[in-house]
């Protein structure tokens, strides 16, 4: 392995950390008596009471010193509070150890509360404690004044691929994209108390499977040594959880980390977070019912409102949500009349509207490929899309009424599918049928068709009851919640091409 050069500021703290040593200072102690937080310590400060003494802890971020006293701002996860230093109080060997210190180390300050002449609320410290030595520096942003006037901020930390590499440096340097997984945090506890309140019963299924369905995708393949046999990272829960609906569990629902081979964008990541319900002796008309009253509650509860704002687009949640089926949307947005049954007339429709295919679609995927590339973009507000080919989705009832299409809906929020739900296939004739289909589609070339699992065909023969299913992106829908333009502000570590 090769050792990194280290530059003069490193180096520096390096011997700053050996200095601490040989004045028998540990520069990572065990613990420290935290009484209050930036923000608490700020917000109870009143100029009419008596001073409070608390103990807070943070990263220094600012220094500035002014020999016989200083100042610094220190930062914990509630924001930022200024300490005063004092020699006179703290004692020379402290203060002398202070001058030891840089920005980016962490702190612990035991004090009382008061309120500057410049009007700051700050800690007046009567005991400071090192609580870990940074020996790298941190990329703090400088500022200058121009000719005009005007203050210039720059090497600030805003690269946006370093700080998805760099997760912990941009929490530290971008303390606002705490808010975004604090968010998230309450999406998740939202979703999950609605489901618990609706009496559905939380389970787990595999992650590796030896057979991967339930989605259309290419998954991640390894292999378990003691068994000698090839497994799969699971790219949905569905084939489990209804397993479950065939068991007797009236519904079951899963929070999980599935996995797909595909390529990344702004939607996608390899490894990402679904919510996956099943609920029998329902249909997908109600399903779409659930779904917009779950969406609704859950932003109630991160943003206390149904109207984002997602840049200059404002998207309103109050249900009920448009529902339209998908054939009549390209039409209306395209001007072209799909047949499904009728792939030449498909294709050619396609190279009208300048939609690339792969000789390896069927109907269906060239209908969800001009549906991708010509309509989803322009689904600002909810909306339900609905009764999709049966090529498309097999692994969902024949509609009751539509030949050739099946119950389906999946739900759109500016530009993105965020939501996917069935009436659930449960006739094990049928989905036999179904699945051979999806061989068919392999043995054409399309490495996306879906697996023939032969154990779940029997467990549908001994009789599932009518079910609705559904899949929930969370992190897709916790972009809508955040206004995050990418899944990549979303997920804490995203998976990333290896720097050269």
């Amino acid at each position: 392995m090769q050792t990194e050069e280290l530059n003069d500021q490193m180096q520096r703290r390096r011997e700053e950390y050996q200095e601490l040593l040989d004045r028998g200072i540990n520069p990572y102690p065990y613990h420290y008596d935290v009484t209050e937080t930036a923000a608490g310590a700020v917000a109870q400060f009143s100029d009419d009471a008596e001073p409070r003494t608390v103990g807070v802890a943070g990263r220094i971020m600012t220094i500035r010193r002014m020999g016989k006293a200083s100042f610094a701002h220190i930062q914990d996860h509630t924001g930022k509070i200024q300490v005063y230093l004092k020699r006179d109080d703290l004692g020379e060997d402290v203060y002398k150890t202070f001058k030891l210190l840089d920005i980016g180390d962490i702190i612990g300050v035991t004090g009382f509360v008061f309120r500057t002449r410049t009007g700051e609320v700050s800690v007046h410290a009567q005991s400071l404690e090192l609580l870990a030595k940074s020996l790298r520096p941190l990329p703090v942003p400088k500022e200058k004044t121009d000719e005009e006037g005007n203050k210039i901020v720059y090497d600030q930390f805003t690269d946006k691929e370093l700080r998805y590499r760099k997760r912990a440096l941009d929490l530290i340097m971008n303390p606002q994209v705490k808010e975004v997984f604090i968010k998230r945090s309450k999406l998740v506890s939202s979703m999950r108390n609605y489901l618990d309140s609706r009496g559905y019963l939380e389970v787990e299924t595999p992650v590796l499977q030896p057979l991967y369905g339930g989605a259309a995708a290419r998954p991640f393949v390894t292999h378990h040594n003691a068994l000698d046999m090839k497994l799969y990272l699971r790219i949905a829960d569905e084939l489990y959880l209804k397993r479950l609906i065939a068991g007797g569990f009236d519904g079951v629902y899963e929070i999980s980390k599935d996995f797909r081979n595909e390529g990344m964008d702004r939607n996608h990541n390899p490894e990402f977070t679904m919510m996956e319900l099943y609920v029998a002796y329902k249909d997908y008309d109600w399903m779409m019912g659930l779904v917009e009253e779950m969406i609704a509650h859950i932003s109630n509860d991160v943003n206390g409102t149904l109207v984002l704002q997602n840049g200059d687009r404002s998207i309103d949640l109050t249900p009920p949500y448009k529902r339209i089926p998908m054939l009549d949307l390209i039409k209306e947005v395209t001007g072209e009349e799909l047949d499904p049954q009728d792939e030449a007339a498909l294709r050619a429709a396609a190279k009208r509207l300048d939609v690339e295919l792969d000789e390896s679609f069927g109907p269906g995927k060239i209908i969800d490929e001009i549906f991708s590339e010509r309509v989803e973009h322009t689904l600002i507000q909810p909306t339900f899309i609905t009764d999709y080919p049966l090529e498309l989705s097999p692994l969902a009832k024949k509609h009751r009424s539509k030949d050739g299409f099946v119950e389906r809906f999946e739900l759109y929020l500016n530009g993105s599918e965020i939501a996917n739900a069935f009436s659930e296939l449960n006739d094990p004739i049928d989905q036999k049928e179904r699945l051979m289909e999806q061989a068919n589609l392999r043995a054409r070339g399309d490495d996306e068709a879906m697996t023939f699992d032969e154990d779940y065909i029997e467990t549908m023969e001994y009789g599932m009851p009518p079910t609705a299913g559904l899949g929930i992106g969370i992190d897709r829908l916790t972009m809508i919640l955040t206004g995050a333009e990418s899944i990549r502000d979303v997920i804490l570590f995203p998976t990333m091409r290896p720097e050269k």
